[in-house]
C-alpha cells in the first residue's frame, strides 16, 4: 500500500498526565543513560486483528485510561528532561503528561503488511511525529498513537526517548499497560528508577579499551554509506538457520552469533569498502539478567546496554570464511562483564558522554525475547510486535532481530537491516548465496569485490 493509498484521520494530540497526582521531583539519569549516543527517539509498534470476544469495545478508550493508570506508577515518564550543570540529565518529575494521539485508518491489518514485518508502509501516518515534541530537552518523553482498522482490529504504535529507556525499558512500560488495560490495579513488575546503580566509580576508573567511542584509525575515503537508504527485512526459519550452520566450524554456537555473522560478512561485501578499511562490530550487551547477582534489579526501566567492539579490515572479513567473523563476534561478546559496564560508566564521565562512533561499525540488537509481540490489550498477543525500522534513527549500522512467525505457523527470526539501495541489492544476493550452500560461489564474489576495490 503506497503512502497516497492510505488515509489516517487523527484527532488533536493531547498531553495524557497520570490518572492521579505524583510526587513533583528531579531524578537524574545514569552516566549509562546521558550519553549522546543515546539522544534520539526509539519507535516501536504491536499489530492486533480483530477479535469477535472484544466486539463494542474501543481500543482508543479503554487503552487511553490503562496508560493514565500505568503513568502513576511511571509517573517520571510523564515529566520533561532538564540538563543540568556539566550538562547531566534529570528528569523534572512535574506530571505534565505524554503525547497521545487517536486515530482511524481506511485500511485492514492484511493491507499493512503481508508478511507484517518492517518496514512498514505508510508507518509515519501510523506513529506522527507531532512538531516540537521530538527534542530530547524539555520535550514529553514518550508519545502514543492507537489507531482503529477498518477490520475492527488496531495499531500501538510508539516513539520514546532513548536517554530515558532502552527497548526492553519501554517493554516493561507497555506490559504494564496491558495488564492495566485487562483490569489490574497494579503492574505485576512495579517500576525500579535506581539511575545510581549505573554511574562512574568515585573516582572514575577506566579498565578497558573502549573501541566503541573512538575514531577509526583508518583514513580510506569511502562514501558509500552516505547514500540514500534503503530499509529491508529477512526472514530466517530453522531450515534457514541451519544451512548457516553449516557453513560453520563444529562448535557450539548460538543463534544470534551465527546470524551475527553471516549478515556482518554480507553487509561488509554488499558496501564493497577498500580492502584495508577498518570494519567494527559492536555487540548490544544487556547488564539485565547477565550476572548474577544481578548487577540491575527487577523492574529497572533505564537504558541497561553497553557496545564491546572488535575490528579488523574489510578484505580480511570478506575473504576468509564465514567462521572468521564468527570469532569475532564471539571476541566481542567474551569482552562483556560486571567490570566492563562499571568502565563504560567512568569512561563516559571522564570524556564528557561522547557519542559512539558509527563509522563502518554494524550493531545487531537481539529483541527477539523483549515480549513485545506477547503484549496482549485484550485482543489477544500482538500478530507483530517490536521496532519498525530497519535500522534505527540514531544509528542506521544497527540491525534488530525480531521474532516472527510466518504464514505457515513457523517461529523465525527476522533480521532488519538499513543500507545504501544497491548495496542492499548486493546483500541480498550474497545471503542468497549463503543460504544455498554455494560456499564457493560465496568465496568468488567477496574476491572480485575486494579486487575491484583495489
Amino acid at each position: 500500500m503506497s503512502s497516497h493509498e492510505f488515509k489516517v484521520h487523527r484527532r488533536e494530540p493531547e498531553l495524557l498526565r497520570p490518572a492521579k497526582p505524583t510526587p513533583h521531583e528531579f531524578k537524574y539519569l545514569s552516566d549509562i543513560d546521558d550519553q549522546e549516543g543515546f539522544k534520539f527517539q526509539l519507535r516501536g509498534a504491536q499489530f492486533y486483528g480483530h477479535n469477535p470476544s472484544m466486539a463494542g469495545k474501543d481500543p482508543v478508550k479503554i487503552l487511553r485510561e490503562a496508560v493514565a493508570k500505568t503513568l502513576v506508577f511511571y509517573y517520571p515518564l510523564a515529566g520533561r528532561l532538564r540538563e543540568g550543570p556539566n550538562r547531566k540529565l534529570m528528569m523534572e518529575c512535574n506530571g505534565e503528561g505524554i503525547v497521545f494521539i487517536e486515530a482511524d485508518a481506511e485500511a485492514t491489518i492484511e493491507q499493512l503488511g503481508d508478511p507484517l514485518r518492517p518496514p512498514f508502509p505508510c508507518m509515519e501516518e501510523l506513529l506522527y511525529d507531532v512538531p516540537d515534541t521530538t527534542d530530547i530537552l524539555n520535550s514529553p518523553v514518550i508519545l502514543i498513537q492507537v489507531t482503529r482498522l477498518k477490520c475492527g482490529g488496531f495499531v500501538w504504535a510508539v516513539r520514546h526517548n532513548h536517554t530515558v529507556c532502552d527497548g526492553p525499558a519501554i517493554a516493561q512500560f507497555v506490559t504494564a499497560v496491558s495488564e492495566i488495560s485487562r483490569g489490574a490495579d497494579a503492574p505485576s513488575i512495579l517500576p525500579v528508577w535506581e539511575r545510581h546503580l549505573l554511574n562512574a566509580s568515585d573516582p572514575p576508573r577506566v579498565t578497558h579499551q573502549h573501541l566503541e567511542y573512538k575514531e577509526s584509525a583508518s583514513k580510506v575515503d569511502n562514501t558509500s554509506e552516505s547514500e540514500d537508504l534503503a530499509d529491508r527485512s529477512f526472514y530466517f526459519g530453522s531450515k534457514e538457520i541451519s544451512t548457516l550452520r553449516s557453513l560453520l566450524p563444529p562448535g557450539r554456537h548460538s543463534t544470534f552469533e551465527v546470524l551475527t555473522a553471516c549478515l556482518w560478512k554480507c553487509r561488509t561485501i554488499a558496501l564493497q569498502l577498500h580492502p584495508m578499511e577498518e570494519v567494527r562490530f559492536m555487540c548490544v550487551a544487556n547488564a539485565r539478567a547477565k550476572f548474577d547477582p544481578p548487577i540491575l534489579p527487577k523492574g529497572y526501566y533505564g537504558n541497561g546496554f553497553v557496545f564491546p567492539v572488535v575490528a579488523t579490515i574489510a578484505g580480511e572479513l570478506c575473504e576468509n570464511p564465514v567462521g572468521y567473523s564468527l570469532e569475532l563476534v564471539k571476541k566481542a561478546k567474551a569482552k562483556f562483564s560486571e567490570e566492563y559496564v562499571r568502565s563504560v560508566a567512568s569512561y563516559l564521565v571522564i570524556n564528557g558522554r561522547p557519542q559512539f562512533n558509527p563509522a563502518r561499525s554494524f550493531a545487531v540488537s537481539d529483541i527477539k525475547n523483549a515480549g513485545f509481540e506477547d503484549i496482549d490489550f485484550g485482543w489477544g498477543k500482538a500478530l507483530y510486535g517490536g521496532t519498525t525500522e530497519a535500522g534505527s534513527s540514531g544509528f542506521p549500522g544497527c540491525s534488530y532481530l525480531t521474532s516472527f512467525t510466518n504464514k505457515d505457523g513457523e517461529r523465525g527470526i527476522v533480521a532488519s537491516l538499513s543500507l545504501p539501495a544497491t548495496a542492499m541489492e548486493r546483500f541480498a544476493e550474497e545471503l542468497d548465496v549463503l543460504l544455498k550452500k554455494n560456499q564457493s560461489t560465496s568465496g568468488d564474489i567477496a574476491r572480485n569485490f575486494v579486487k575491484s576495490s583495489l
